[in-house]
């Protein structure tokens, strides 16, 4: 007699780069995988926007893709994850009013800076977990409504990228909490968006705020539309399940869900999401609360802007590959001079939510070469992630395992400079593996009823991954290397910049 044929688990991660397609069975094992990459415009300082046009013609391209792998009609459904926050502007049918505005965005500050100021923004993260700057929602639209007030004129819908997607497959516009953190007004505890917050749009703007998609649960899934179903050569009414954010999504592929775990998922940036019981807010917002999948439990989360990002920077100066770029710095081995202060993104949070930090430069000299500014960098990385998780454990108590995954820290030197900065044990996830796209595939599985609710599958712990330790003597040369970090961050911050800079400089 034969078995019933295995789920197949559909995900989908809307990325900052591109879109990421995996094909999965319910044990996590990936048996295809698409990616299809789309353009960022930056037509001036501080922007970045995408066409939602070109994700809908990723997702085409990517299902197409799969389906040569695995017949759809062997799908059980399909999972949504997606980068926050990332502002999508829709008409009354759903079509997009103007380009995507992604979370590189930094043309909102003043924004967000006019809207803590009236709101109180200690009071406001408190109630949502967000300390709301210029790469949220609301800050953005409200810059739109002065730059661009024909594009607010046709808008009825603010949405998020993800939401956008969810609303072409299914024709329902709906959020799940962890996308909603993202627009500014979400009350961690109601569950539910804070009026207050919008009537202050409301006034900014000078008119009423577009509508917001409701809120449901990230289990929550809706069939496929009759046009969805046409347009991708899919069954009518296959399960799309509304999912969460990047961040989360690849948090449950992982399986940290132990107090004090994290996971480090490093691509472009660096989200550094530590699982906690309860939801605590932080003194000095050092910090952000995002709800995790299983609805119940939450995420304290550190956003690393220039990370994946800067060493594609400076391989590009050094006219090499990324990977050249962490072999030399692996070949160079210091941790000492010359000293890089990363912060190469405008706006960088972090722990240290410090906007008018640059990229530094310091202690340079003429024997220096190329392997000691990628030694450098890379050192830089490392402490910036040494001081998150500091915090997180603070926060909790607990210095649990880091679970690692993303190109980003694909290096096995940059893993062993991690858990020798943390003095914590570092588990490396397959880098092979997308993990975002791989947990909105899983979650399809309790949202239809085919496992546990909510249950954190870890797969990354089922494939005989390797465990790095740290080692207590290079240890020791790290924390002299962060007392020296520390030493040039505060010559940078004696310096007073008086305004957000837009691009990174060198002191």
């Amino acid at each position: 007699m034969s078995g019933r044929q295995p789920d197949v688990l559909i995900g989908l991660d809307l990325g900052t780069s591109g879109l990421k397609a995996v094909a999965c069975l319910d044990t996590g094992a990936v048996i295809a995988r698409v990616e299809v990459r789309y353009a960022t415009f930056r037509h001036e300082p501080g922007a970045s926007e995408q066409d939602p046009d070109d994700w809908l013609a990723a997702v085409r391209t990517a299902v197409s893709g799969l389906q040569r792998e695995v017949p759809c009609a062997e799908w059980v459904g399909i999972g949504l994850s997606g980068m926050i926050p990332t502002l999508v502007t829709t008409d009354a049918e759903g079509s997009p009013t103007g380009p995507a505005v992604t979370w590189e965005d930094a043309r909102a500050e003043k924004q967000g800076d006019a809207l803590r100021g009236v709101l109180d923004g200690l009071e406001l993260y408190e109630r949502t977990g967000q300390w709301l700057d210029g790469r949220y929602l609301l800050p953005m639209f409200v810059r739109l409504a002065e730059a661009e007030p024909d594009r607010i004129r046709e808008t009825s819908w603010v949405l998020g990228a993800k939401d956008f997607l969810f609303s072409w497959l299914t024709g329902e516009r709906v959020t799940d909490p962890s996308t909603a953190t993202g627009f500014g007004c979400y009350g961690l505890r109601e569950g539910r968006w804070l009026p207050e917050v919008c009537d202050v749009v409301e006034v900014l703007i000078g008119r009423e705020l577009p509508a917001l998609p409701d809120i449901r649960r990230t289990q929550y899934s809706a069939p496929l539309s009759e046009k969805a179903a046409r347009e991708l050569g899919l069954p009518l009414g296959l399960p799309i399940v509304l999912g969460m954010a990047d961040s989360v999504a690849a948090t449950f592929a992982l399986g940290v869900c132990a107090p004090g775990d994290v996971a480090y998922v490093a691509g472009t940036s660096t989200v550094i999401l530590c699982a906690s019981e309860k939801l605590v807010v932080d003194a000095k917002h050092r910090y952000l609360v995002t709800p995790l999948a299983d609805g119940a439990s939450w995420g304290f989360e550190m956003d690393l802007l220039a990370t994946g990002s800067a060493v594609r920077w400076l391989s590009g100066l050094f006219d090499c590959t990324e990977a050249e770029l962490i072999d030399l710095a692996a070949e160079r081995g210091s941790i000492g001079s010359p000293i890089f202060l990363p912060y190469l993104a405008p706006g960088e949070q972090g722990a240290l939510w410090e906007p008018q930090l640059t990229g530094t430069l310091t202690g340079l000299g003429l024997q220096h070469d190329r392997a000691d500014l990628a030694a450098a960098l890379l050192a830089g990385l490392i402490l910036e992630s040494r001081r998150c998780l500091e915090v997180a454990a603070e926060a909790t108590g607990i210095s649990g395992v880091i679970r690692v995954a993303g190109a980003g820290a694909a290096s096995p030197h940059f893993r062993s400079g991690l858990a020798n900065a943390s003095r914590r044990v570092v588990v490396a996830g397959d880098p092979g593996i997308d993990y975002s796209a791989v947990g909105a595939a899983l979650l399809v599985a309790p949202a239809i009823g085919r496992q546990p609710d909510g249950s954190a599958p870890g797969i990354a712990m089922s494939a005989g991954l390797s465990a790095i330790v740290a080692d207590p003597v290079k240890s020791i040369e790290w924390d002299e290397a962060a007392r020296r970090f520390e030493r040039a961050l505060n010559a940078v911050r004696s310096l007073k910049v008086s305004s957000t800079p837009t691009t990174g400089q060198a002191y």
